[in-house]
């Protein structure tokens, strides 16, 4: 692959994880006011909407190659969200 592909597919998987984190986020917030059945049906559907978007985007830069390392800056950036989330929210209510 490309080496320009390959930092464009890690930039656009960082900040996917940025995006999933959000729209987790989101999502909880309007699973856990609903029934069981809705929060099954609505996790189930969530899932396999950001599965498809994902390899959708992928699709587009890379032609549709999924390596372990863009699932990693997946995870990278999920992880720097939640940690500055954290830490924002801790300081916003001292």
């Amino acid at each position: 692959m490309i080496l320009e592909i390959q930092i464009l597919s890690f930039v656009v998987s960082y900040f996917y994880g940025i995006f999933f984190y959000f729209m987790l986020k989101l999502n909880s917030i309007i699973l856990f006011s609903a029934h069981m059945f809705l929060r099954i049906v609505g996790s189930l559907l969530f899932v396999m909407f950001h599965t498809l978007l994902y390899f959708l985007i992928l699709l587009k830069i890379n032609y549709g190659y999924v390596h372990l390392y863009f699932f990693l800056f997946i995870l990278l950036g999920y992880i720097t969200c939640k940690v500055l989330d954290k830490k924002f929210v801790k300081n916003k209510k001292i």
